[in-house]
């Protein structure tokens, strides 16, 4: 297929946490929310004249300082992002919120907070750690809008003088739902035969509006929308359509490498993910926005944290859901290598998947940056792809 005009652009921002649309948005006077989990609440980060960036660490290579604070049986994602911390990465945020979607992303924002990695004496930056919900009811609205309400909006408007308002909140939530249903758009076109956009493509995309500020992006994301509908597909048929799910996936290297081996993400439920992290927030008039935006993140995770059976199940008849609704042939369940909550979760899940819903299922755990054993996931998914083709030529048998 002929090359997106923007995609080199947008590869480019993702070499550095730092990226250029960070500098600008600074430059113009911007103040830099930095978070650490899904479970945050986005639009809370970009009222007013804040502007929210998920962390990450592209291209990490050495996390050795960080093992030292943390130990090497923390997740290489926690490590890797107090690491870049430490080397002062992360200067350009103005605060950073860490909600406890797990203990390790926990001690990574402990050891940031004790070791002033972030601050540079600035007394107007605060680290602020908020508890999230374990379950998906009214009370864990409740806890999550009164942790949203101490840990964001009140160090935002007292720190800063950032408008919490409920109009800011609506204008915060119309941004992020134009950033989303052009994503959404975006994915819509993995449904096809033929996809005219490949999974790469989109995973750059994606992560893109994670850790870019939404209002520099936005033009470039039209074009390329109206540039793929015009696209014409390549004729070359891939081997395996599949799900990736899983824990965070912020190196779309991951996503290449499953591409090179003949198959095709045609949908994904990670971190970091479209899905359903890219699902725009419906707002009605009849209740405030702040609480419409807070229920939006406490039912629609689907993070393992959340701990009642409804979830439970419902993590993996939603991936069921979605490989039945993108046509995958089978799902690849990943990990960050010791991230606990993901463990458990890939375990169940990928029994779940294969004994109750007939999906095949790969079943890995990978190192953050995955070219560090490029050579042995590969050989991993190309086994599957294989298993894959060799069922279908047996009629699906198992």
């Amino acid at each position: 297929m002929r090359d997106l005009k923007h995609l080199k652009y947008f590869e480019d921002l993702l070499q550095e946490a730092n990226n250029e649309l960070i500098v600008k948005a600074k430059s113009e006077g911007k103040i830099c929310a930095a978070f650490l989990c899904e479970n945050t609440p986005e639009p809370l980060m970009n009222l007013g004249n804040a502007f929210g960036v998920r962390l990450f660490a592209p291209n990490t290579g050495s996390m050795d300082i960080a093992t030292y604070y943390m130990t090497s049986f923390l997740c290489e994602s926690s490590r890797a992002l107090l690491e870049r911390s430490i080397e002062g990465g992360y200067n350009f945020a103005d605060c950073l919120v860490a909600p406890d979607g797990c203990t390790m992303i926990n001690r990574a924002a402990e050891n940031m907070e004790l070791l002033h990695t972030m601050d540079g004496g600035d007394e107007r930056f605060f680290y602020e750690n908020m508890e999230v919900p374990l379950k998906a009811d009214e009370n864990g609205v409740k806890l999550m809008k009164l942790q949203c309400l101490n840990h964001i909006l009140t160090p935002l408007e007292k720190n800063y003088g950032i408008d919490v308002s409920d109009a800011a909140i609506r204008a915060a939530v119309k941004e992020h739902n134009e950033i989303c249903e052009l994503i959404m758009a975006l994915g819509q076109f993995r449904k096809e035969n033929k996809p005219r956009i490949t999974a790469y493509e989109f995973a750059v995309f994606t992560l893109a509006t994670y850790v870019c500020p939404k209002y520099l992006i936005k033009e470039k994301l039209q074009e390329t929308l109206e540039e793929v509908k015009n696209r014409e597909p390549d004729n070359k048929p891939y081997r395996a359509r599949v799900v990736v799910v899983g824990s965070e996936v912020d190196d779309v290297g991951f996503i290449k490498l499953i591409e090179e081996c003949g198959a095709y993400v045609c949908a994904d439920r990670f971190c970091f993910g479209s899905l359903p992290g890219r699902v725009p927030i419906e707002l009605n008039d009849g209740e405030d926005a702040f609480t419409q935006v807070c229920r939006h993140y406490v039912y629609m995770t689907h993070c393992p944290r959340q701990m009642n059976m409804e979830k439970v199940y419902g993590r993996k008849e939603y991936v069921a859901e979605l490989a039945k609704e993108y046509g995958a042939d089978g799902i690849i369940y990943q990990q960050i290598k010791f991230c606990d909550p993901w463990a458990y979760e890939r375990l169940l899940g990928s029994t779940i998947l294969h004994e109750d819903y007939g999906y095949p299922v790969l079943s890995v755990d990978r190192p953050y940056n995955v070219a560090s054993s490029v050579g042995q996931m590969r050989t991993r998914v190309q086994a599957f792809v294989e298993s894959i083709e060799i069922k279908k030529i047996q009629g699906g048998a198992n």
